[in-house]
């Protein structure tokens, strides 16, 4: 791997977490630029797993850049006050799944322009609620699976629709020739949170009780449908 070592600012030395945090973060950033090439400008974007860390790192991006949100979530209890999170965050729309079993999904956009712009960390069903709402030639990008479904999609979408769909894997990218952007990224994101433009949040678990930390980071063990990071202290 390319050497990616900075020097991280002081407002960050509260702790090594925060150091994985800036990767997670960068991991939803990448795809955004891996995927630049699409067809139209990126005016609008949609993506499943809203409540996860990456998810929210995405749309605070997002509304930094002047770019619509329209989120997915999993009906869930709690689910209504994480649309409400979201919604403080600078989501323009959050729809569970369930709200989405129609034909006609993007009559619920009102105002907002067909996103031409998607990401998918979810797969199955929650890809396929997705690819609903993309616009004529639009992307989606596949960066996780957590559903581990397979990513289905209709034969008219590749004809009438000119869908594209494409992958991204944040290893393969820092292992590339890439370094030089990859420590340009990072440096911008640690910006962004030492300006408080960028939040999280994250519960500390002692280590003692590394078992439930992990079963909570795995999702074995229930929690509200608002995303925070397990790290152990």
């Amino acid at each position: 791997m390319a050497d990616l070592h900075r020097q991280a600012p002081e407002c960050l030395a509260q702790g090594p977490q925060r150091c994985a945090h800036g990767i997670r973060r960068h991991r939803h950033r990448q795809p955004l630029d891996r995927a630049q090439d699409a067809p139209r400008i990126c005016d609008a974007i949609v993506q499943n797993g809203a409540t996860s860390i990456v998810g929210q790192c995405v749309i605070q991006l997002a509304k930094l850049h002047g770019i619509h949100t329209i989120n997915i979530i999993r009906d869930r209890p709690g689910s209504e006050e994480a649309k409400d999170k979201l919604k403080q965050l600078g989501a323009d729309e959050v729809f569970m799944e369930s709200q989405l079993d129609m034909k006609n999904v993007k009559s619920l956009l009102g105002a907002l322009p067909e996103p031409a712009l998607g990401f998918n960390c979810v797969g199955g069903n929650a890809a396929s609620l997705l690819l609903k709402f993309l616009r004529q030639g639009g992307t989606m990008v596949t960066y996780g699976g957590m559903s581990k479904r397979p990513v289905t999609v209709p034969t008219s979408y590749f004809i009438f629709k000119d869908i594209s769909l494409r992958g991204f894997w944040l290893q393969r990218w820092m292992n590339s020739d890439k370094a030089e952007d990859c420590r340009t990224m990072i440096d911008y994101l640690l910006g962004l949170v030492h300006e408080g433009k960028l939040k999280y949040e994250m519960e500390l678990i002692p280590f003692g009780e590394f078992s439930l930390a992990l079963e909570k980071a795995l999702g074995k063990t229930w929690k509200p449908a608002k995303a925070s990071y397990e790290v152990l202290r």
